[in-house]
């Protein structure tokens, strides 16, 4: 393995988890009050609706269907009945269908954010870098899979990246794995963890603050004021 790859695909992964996870802490620690994503919505509602709400229906799916290709074995797909030909279509179609979903979301909230004067003047340098990142990995995405497994269908990430990715969790990561492993695939991979390392300093914190103490919380009473 040359030192490029070994950089790429053992180092460069373990760097950007390490940041994510620290970072992370740090920042709840260190900076708790700025732990929250600031709305834009009474500047311009509309598009921010439109658009956050075909991100986050396209993006779940699409969530999962990452982790079934990469964390589940081949093996264990077919012990359960799905065979290559089923994860193929469920992949491109179903895959390609959620993914363009998150990709028109996507768009329409990074051309939100830099057309409308306000809302960019609002915006900090990392929330614009932020939106551009996050639309970069969703159209190399759409890209490795609609084209690239189109142009170069006897690649199977299956039996490169996704033992490779596992190996990363096991603490024994396979670098020579990604070497005939197609570009797009490499940029997506490369820009995906890219987004792990920059989350912790980013509006991406909010994803953990779901309230779910309001489930359990008592009711607010508010009683009128008699003069």
């Amino acid at each position: 393995m040359n030192v490029l790859n070994q950089f790429l695909w053992v180092i460069y992964p373990y760097l950007c988890l390490a940041v994510f996870f620290f970072g992370h802490i740090i920042r709840y620690r260190y900076d708790r009050f700025h732990w929250t994503a600031k709305s834009s919505e009474f500047i311009e509602k509309r598009q921010l609706m439109i658009g956050s709400l075909l991100f986050h229906i396209g993006i779940i799916p699409v969530i999962f269907g990452h982790v079934g290709g990469l964390f589940v074995p081949r093996e264990w797909m077919q012990a359960i009945g799905v065979n290559d030909h089923i994860y193929h279509i469920g992949a491109i179609y179903i895959g390609g269908l959620f993914g363009f979903v998150t990709l028109i979301g996507m768009f329409i909230l990074t051309l939100r954010r830099y057309s409308k004067k306000s809302v960019r003047k609002l915006s900090s340098f990392s929330d614009l870098a932020v939106n551009s990142l996050l639309l970069l990995i969703i159209i190399l995405g759409m890209y490795s899979t609609l084209v690239t497994n189109a142009v170069q269908p006897d690649f199977d990430y299956r039996s490169t990246i996704s033992i490779w990715f596992r190996g990363l969790f096991l603490f024994n990561p396979d670098g020579d794995l990604m070497q005939e492993v197609p570009l797009s695939f490499k940029f997506h991979i490369i820009a995906g963890f890219g987004i792990f390392a920059f989350w912790p300093f980013t509006r991406l914190v909010h994803v953990w603050s779901v309230p779910l103490n309001y489930i359990g919380r008592s009711y607010i009473l508010y009683r009128k004021h008699k003069l």
